[in-house]
């Protein structure tokens, strides 16, 4: 049975865990980006992808507003994550972020996660 189950829950394999896991992923990867947050992206060796999250202090201020963007890149994941290839990704957040609507977000998460799909990004 593979990691992605039926359901498209959000388990422990699906996420960046360690230090070392971001290094990897920082490491010859292919960017999209927007003014509001960048995604990054390399191949991995798993048969699933993984997803990290970056949400500086210094960008998003307040806790409401870092938990409020993670709830929602999260959730966009989770439902992407069959058409999505074998990668590890990390979105980091830039400070305008907190100023999209949650349709303009997934609207532009959708975006970012289709580009870095193509074939030809690593």
């Amino acid at each position: 049975m593979t990691i992605l189950n039926k359901k498209h829950a959000f388990i422990r394999e699906l996420r960046l865990l360690t230090p070392e896991h971001y290094q990897n992923v920082f490491k010859q990867a292919h960017r999209a980006g927007s003014p509001h947050f960048t995604i990054i992206a390399r191949k991995n060796s798993l048969s699933h992808p993984r997803l990290g999250l970056a949400v500086p202090k210094k960008q998003i201020k307040t806790a409401v507003a870092r938990n409020h963007f993670k709830r929602l890149t999260r959730e966009s994941f989770r439902n992407k994550q069959h058409e999505l290839p074998n990668k590890d990704f990390v979105v980091i957040a830039k400070k305008s972020a907190q100023t999209l609507s949650n349709d303009e977000m997934f609207q532009l998460l959708d975006k970012l996660w289709h580009r870095l799909s193509r074939p030809s990004r690593g």
